[in-house]
């Protein structure tokens, strides 16, 4: 039998468990390489763009799903239109998908808060530290399961009493960290004169010199891609979140109120790191740190910093835990709850078999480094491991087409007007109407295929 669906008590409730998903390691950890990578103040600038029409259009068409239906990713789609269940179903994949590595990322997250936390932040520094680690047979293995225990208790709470509850706990907790870290790091002076505002300049001032129109091409790519990462749409999450969101509640005030939320910390993460990065680094080492800016970089400009760096190492790796759970929750819930809607299962069941299976997933990744080592070149051209595959295939196939097919079922065959009535319910203002409307139905979804396109490698 179904139980009765919790719904969150209050706004400020919604808005905090739906930005934490937004604010998680994609931000602080993935929004700062691609920054550093395609220019700084060019990606922010489209970045920030793409975010008031793009993210704007996914977000209130994903809230407006979920709160109209009050049903889950998997069966909310089937709801509106039958031909469209397919788009539910494969928007719970991909949290099922994503839900085990990023797990597994959240424990490497924790061994260096722990390494920092018990004054061996130091030795991260050293060359073949995190290689190290991850190859390894059991440490990843352990706090992976640790992660994932955390994760997991959380939702067997429930809505009010876990994510709700949790959520104004560490949301607030976690902007002041962001907050304190990124104006540390813009007093920070190197020994060659490079300031923390000198990378900050870097940072926030568009460059487009010596940029061509492939290079803007790309920039824009990254963005659109950096999107899905940051405000949690097209993989259930904000469908789910929306499904607990009262009738009469404003939905356009707290949907503005989370794009709003996520692109400040999304900024400030860069704040963070990137002015740190170029002061001992450089701008070509900032720039060539790719995906391992925070785990390798990041970790150097800690040791460079003496005493100091160990002190702010710790409260960093530990603001990006907290960052890094707020989203693992979200993807955790969208899971349990497709399968309580979709089959009538207990909150307590769903959780444990869907925790069961992601860590048996996760030691496979795990081993993927070590036991089951193998390397094969994804379409993209990039190298991959069993992470990067399955992290590509939900990222960068998935997620995609499932943004692709909310656009198709809002924009031509229930319209948009569907999700204009459910957002404005309450006599709320439509803001962006028009942009809306002509986002939905054309340019999201011509945009989305393209990138798409990129992804599969068709498109360069």
């Amino acid at each position: 039998m179904n139980e009765k669906r919790s719904s969150f008590s209050s706004s400020i409730g919604f808005v905090l468990a739906a930005a934490g998903s937004a604010v998680g390691l994609g931000n602080i950890w993935r929004f700062p390489y691609l920054a550093a990578k395609d220019g700084g103040g060019a990606f922010l600038v489209i970045y920030i763009v793409l975010a008031l029409t793009f993210g704007f259009t996914l977000i209130v068409s994903e809230v407006s799903i979920g709160r109209k239906t009050k049903q889950a990713a998997m069966t909310a789609y089937g709801k509106l239109d039958k031909r469209f269940s397919w788009v539910g179903v494969c928007a719970s994949i991909v949290p099922f998908m994503i839900l085990p590595y990023y797990c597994i990322i959240g424990g490497w997250v924790l061994k260096y808060f722990t390494a920092f936390l018990t004054g061996s932040g130091a030795a991260t520094a050293s060359d073949g530290y995190f290689t190290g680690f991850i190859t390894g047979y059991w440490q990843p293995i352990v706090f992976d399961l640790i992660f994932l225990a955390a994760t997991a208790a959380i939702i067997y709470r429930g809505v009010n009493k876990g994510i709700e509850s949790i959520s104004k706990v560490l949301m607030p907790v976690l902007l002041l960290f962001v907050i304190a870290i990124a104006v540390f790091s813009l007093t920070i002076k190197g020994s060659e004169g490079r300031t923390g505002l000198d990378g900050l300049k870097i940072y926030i001032i568009p460059n487009f010199s010596g940029m061509t129109a492939h290079d803007i091409f790309i920039v824009v790519l990254d963005a659109m891609g950096q999107l899905f990462y940051s405000i949690s749409v097209a993989m259930g999450i904000m469908v789910t979140y929306g499904s607990y969101f009262k009738d009469d509640a404003n939905l356009m005030k707290s949907v503005n109120q989370i794009e709003f939320f996520d692109t400040l910390v999304a900024f400030l993460a860069g704040v963070m790191i990137i002015p740190a990065v170029f002061v001992f680094l450089g701008e070509e080492g900032m720039q060539n740190s790719g995906p391992g800016l925070m785990f390798i970089a990041l970790t150097k400009v800690f040791a460079q910093m003496g005493v100091a760096g160990s002190v702010i190492g710790c409260i960093f790796f530990f603001m990006v835990l907290l960052a890094a759970l707020t989203s693992s929750m979200s993807v955790l819930e969208t899971v349990v709850a497709s399968l309580m809607d979709a089959f009538g299962w207990s909150r307590k069941k769903a959780t444990i078999i869907e925790t069961i299976a992601a860590f048996v997933i996760g030691v496979v990744i795990c081993l993927g480094y070590n036991v089951f080592y193998f390397e094969m070149q994804l379409p993209n051209g990039a190298s991959a491991q069993i992470l990067d595959i399955m992290d590509y295939v939900s990222n960068n196939i998935f997620m995609p087409v499932v943004a692709v097919g909310t656009c198709i079922l809002i924009g031509w065959i229930v319209k948009p007007k569907t999700v204009i009535e459910e957002a404005t319910k309450n006599g709320e203002k439509f803001g962006r109407k028009y942009l809306y409307i002509g986002m939905i139905k054309v340019v999201a979804p011509v945009l989305l295929f393209i990138l798409l396109l990129g992804s599969l490698g068709l498109v360069k």
